[in-house]
């Protein structure tokens, strides 16, 4: 059986201790007594099963956005060392959009 993290996740611990028992004597020992965050844990390594989540970023390029935010980090730094609370303002501004736009792009 193929199982994904996020499968896991929703099963209730009895499901959880079938598969457990499933994996025979060389498997996980003392799964009965493991709550459902240790048997999750205990699963996902014996099946070799990756436990997080990850995000994916569609329709932007992150890497153009990325280093785009980089620059105007050390615009802002100049800005703070000069005192130019214009510069300063459309900096932070600038960089808000951008890291916005990241967050709206991931799925």
């Amino acid at each position: 059986m193929e199982h994904t993290f996020k499968d896991l996740k929703h099963m209730k611990v009895d499901q959880l201790r079938e598969i457990a028992a499933a994996t025979g004597e060389d498997g996980i020992q003392g799964y009965t007594q493991l709550n459902k965050e240790h048997l999750l844990e205990a699963i996902c390594t014996f099946y070799h099963i990756d436990m997080y989540e990850h995000h994916d970023v569609v329709g932007v390029d992150k890497m153009k956005i990325k280093s785009r935010i980089k620059d105007l980090k050390k615009e802002r730094e100049e800005a703070i060392e000069k005192k130019d609370k214009a510069k300063l303002a459309a900096a932070r501004k600038e960089i808000k959009k951008l890291k916005r736009a990241l967050r709206r792009a991931m799925v």
